[in-house]
């Protein structure tokens, strides 16, 4: 079954590779996230291709997909669905939402107002939807793939820390090397579409691929391993809100995906150090005062910093 994996892996980056330029390692983490059943929170200026990232991974995979796009009129109900009244038999009925999909596209998550955002939170955590006391569940898989905008854009709301939490996973955007900005425009020059992109797993395929992933072992000295990242974070005199025990649960599943794409039964500590900074960075609040002071970088580096303190176990 672990070659299975590693060949997902590599069929997913061909595919996503016929459509998106350079994103590899981002495509990777995608699969890592799926696979650990998380969320992905995609940070970028416009224009950097998040969007069609998550179109064309969904279409590979062959993932119903939905999109919403957040805008600051936007109601909870135009994300999870509500009663309409039903004029033929007079009742009302439940009517979903696009939360209801395998793969929701929240693009430009931060635009909404923080109680549009909260909507998703139960969806996130509990893959299910209340409304006026009725409970709905979701389907499975079911993966929210947000992307937002840098804060100092206009028109934008910062995360709920409640909501950062929720994701798995925070990868960051940046603009693409020379070399594949190149081979972006000369690609565009042709007629590009999704349409290209052939899916390269079943559902059940799928299935049987997150049951390898929870076989996957963890050793005792891991989980201490982890522990001890998890109190360095906490306890760093530049850090006001460090890891939380829901986030180093999400680093354990996501190394779990990652050790079986890879092709192991079990993590190690590379499985961990390779996963940290994004898995960690964006739920740790860093202290202001610090920050004035010069004392603290940036939440990924901060990171890479605990992880070089915490000794790993042999």
């Amino acid at each position: 079954m672990y070659p299975l994996l590693q060949d997902l892996r590599v069929k997913v980056l061909d595919e996503v590779n016929k459509v998106v330029i350079g994103r590899e390692k981002e495509a990777s983490l995608l699969l890592t996230c799926l696979l650990a059943r998380g969320h992905v929170l995609l940070e970028g200026v416009p224009g950097t291709s998040k969007t069609l990232l998550a179109k064309t991974f969904a279409k590979c995979l062959g993932l119903t997909f939905k999109r919403v796009q957040f805008t600051p009129d936007m109601l909870p109900l135009d994300i999870v669905g509500g009663f309409i009244f039903n004029m033929k038999n007079r009742e009302f009925e439940f009517k979903q939402g696009p939360v209801f999909t395998n793969l929701l596209l929240a693009d430009e998550i931060n635009r909404a107002a923080p109680k549009v955002q909260s909507a998703l939170l139960e969806a996130m955590q509990e893959l299910q939807v209340t409304v006026e006391g009725f409970t709905s569940k979701l389907p499975s898989p079911f993966m929210v793939i947000a992307t937002q905008n840098p804060l100092d854009f206009e028109g934008v709301y910062p995360l709920p820390e409640s909501e950062k939490d929720r994701f798995m996973v925070r990868v960051i955007f940046d603009y693409p090397e020379t070399s594949i900005e190149s081979e972006i425009l000369k690609r565009n020059l042709m007629e590009m579409s999704v349409e290209e992109v052939h899916t390269v797993v079943t559902s059940e395929d799928l299935q049987q691929m997150f049951r390898v992933v929870d076989s996957i072992r963890v050793t005792d000295e891991i989980l201490d391993y982890l522990s001890k990242i998890a109190k360095e974070t906490r306890t760093d005199s530049r850090v006001n809100l460090g890891a939380s025990p829901r986030a180093m649960v999400q680093l354990v599943h996501c190394a779990r995906a990652n050790a079986a794409l890879e092709g192991r039964n079990y993590i190690t500590p590379d499985d961990v150090k390779k996963l940290a900074p994004y898995v960690l960075a964006h739920r740790m609040r860093l202290d202001r005062s610090a920050t004035l002071k010069g004392l603290a970088t940036t939440p990924e580096i901060i990171v890479q910093q605990v992880l070089d303190a915490v000794k790993p176990p042999r």
